[in-house]
């Protein structure tokens, strides 16, 4: 720990899959200042969502300016930020030209659903009932690879790029980096484990680019620059703030958001569990130090490598593609609400779902069922339905996706989980988290300060300046003013519910090859 007296503090870039935020921390993983900008989502076609890289960049850069100034004006320096540590959305995927250094394309965004056909292709290649072993990851339209291929294949600027050997891939941190560092000026093209596990080019076990994986895309690895992997926590591989109020200010943790949000919820044992309830869902469970290959629909991910010595760290994860997005569908597409903080108000105007369910598939739906021809789908509706039956039955659809993976997660590890650790925007509700408990038939954690994911990062980048030695150093943070939810329906009761739900979504299987052509394929 930082010296006594003397205070150190540690910035957080967080770029998620709708704003951008910056948050300075201390020592004891309390925010001192912070600053958000939400951006703007493009949906050129059904099922495709795209993001200006350059705003993604211009984001971070303002929050990161406004949040300084926040801290400066609090009594503080700009020089007690000691490191900047960076979490971002994860396989979202960025192209630009290696000479130049100018974006290619929008973003695509890792919930983006266009490459379904050229996934169904991929299923039928020879070897692609390997790749999971290798990789972690089975073939759905989420890994970045997939989004890739499609860039090749419908876009003549990444094309040619490629053809060239003037093609640079990478996910958000990547791109950021590459920004951030000043572009060709340092040209720094780099990624963390995290962040690579999510692309299907990396070897789980190696945790190094596979080429077996990159010739089944058919890739040729002389054509297409991939970022250099080092430990999510170093000193020196990421480079430095190039410009504005934190120039020189080295950044030194990077990880995918959703094992950032592991580690800020400080889950460094074996077993230990955290489930965020942003845009999407994602559940994750430290498995130690080695991968564990999931039979029941799970991907393996990498939790964290913070290097110096350390083995790098697994976690099996469940992903669920629509969970606080279905509450922005009941806001800007049904009208029910004004605010996303209304809904739990209008599920509680009714005493239960009236027989509704609500399979929110907009994408399809993802672990552990893997159904990408679904639909988002009510049943149940009658005469009697109002509107606080649908928003409680789609808050509820995140609930029980949830036990499904928590399901499927105990079945792949052979122990129950005793409880869960919750963070992100829903889990603000009393409400749905008081569903969460009832549902899953465990208690509930939800951590007082929620910021979890921006701290994971800075506690990463604290590690490789020492801020923090060790995770017995971290123990105690965030445990105090948590708050705990048990269940308060009987197994029966909870039984019969995720019965239903089960039965609606093998209802909603097929839908698109059964009821007419796709509008979401290949534009």
């Amino acid at each position: 720990m930082a010296e006594q007296g003397i205070k150190r503090f540690i910035g957080s870039i967080d770029q998620g899959t709708t704003s951008t935020r910056f948050l300075v921390f201390d020592q004891h993983g309390l925010p001192q200042a912070s600053h958000q900008i939400e951006f703007k989502q493009s949906y050129p076609h059904p099922g495709w969502i795209e993001h200006d890289p350059y705003e993604l960049v211009r984001s971070a850069e303002t929050c990161i300016e406004e949040a300084t100034k926040a801290f400066v004006a609090g009594g503080h320096s700009v020089s007690d930020i000691k490191a900047i540590g960076i979490t971002n959305q994860r396989e979202t995927t960025v192209v630009w030209d290696s000479e130049t250094g100018e974006a290619l394309h929008p973003a695509i965004v890792w919930s983006d659903t266009r490459a379904k056909k050229l996934v169904r292709k991929l299923k039928e290649r020879g070897g692609a009932s390997e790749l999971q072993p290798l990789c972690g990851l089975p073939l759905s339209t989420y890994p970045s690879s997939v989004k890739l291929l499609w860039l090749l294949e419908n876009v003549d600027a990444v094309r040619n790029a490629y053809d060239a050997g003037r093609l640079a891939f990478g996910t958000v941190d990547s791109w950021l980096l590459f920004r951030l560092n000043g572009g060709m000026k340092r040209n720094i093209h780099i990624t963390d484990p995290t962040n690579a596990s999510r692309t299907m080019f990396l070897n789980i076990h190696t945790l190094q680019y596979d080429d077996t994986l990159i010739e089944f895309f058919g890739l040729q690895r002389s054509k297409l620059k991939l970022p250099k992997i080092v430990p999510s926590s170093d000193p020196a591989e990421f480079g430095s703030l190039a410009s504005g109020i934190l120039e020189g200010v080295r950044i030194t943790g990077c990880l995918g958001d959703q094992s950032s949000a592991l580690v800020g919820q400080c889950a460094f044992s074996p077993g230990r569990a955290k489930n965020t309830y942003g845009t999407g869902c994602f559940l994750l469970c430290n498995t130690s130090t080695e991968p564990v290959i999931s039979k029941y629909g799970l991907l393996t991910t990498v939790a964290y490598d913070f290097g110096q010595g350390r083995k790098p760290v697994y976690a099996l994860e469940g992903s669920i593609a629509v969970a606080g997005s279905a509450v922005k569908f009941l806001q800007n597409n049904l009208k029910f609400i004004s605010s996303s903080s209304e809904v739990s108000d209008l599920a509680e105007t009714v005493k239960d779902s009236g027989g509704v369910v609500f399979v929110t598939a907009f994408s399809g739906l993802f672990a552990p069922y893997w159904i990408d021809d679904a639909k988002g789908t009510i049943f149940g509706i009658t005469q009697h339905t109002q509107r606080g039956h649908i928003a409680r039955a789609a808050l509820e659809a995140t609930c029980f996706q949830t036990k499904a993976i928590i399901d499927a997660m105990e079945k792949d590890s052979g122990h129950p989980l005793r409880e869960l650790a919750v963070d992100g925007g829903m889990s603000n509700s009393e409400f749905c988290m008081q569903t969460q408990s009832s549902i899953l038939g465990i208690p509930i954690d939800r951590p007082l300060m929620r910021e979890t994911t921006a701290l994971g990062a800075a506690i990463a980048a604290g590690f490789a300046v020492g801020v923090w030695q060790d995770f017995e150093e971290l123990a105690d943070l965030g445990r105090e003013g948590r708050t705990v939810f048990t269940p308060k329906i009987g197994r029966e009761e909870r039984e019969a519910m995720v019965s239903r739900w089960e039965h609606a979504v093998s209802m909603c299987r097929g839908w698109i090859e059964n009821h007419g052509v796709d509008a979401e394929e290949d534009g």
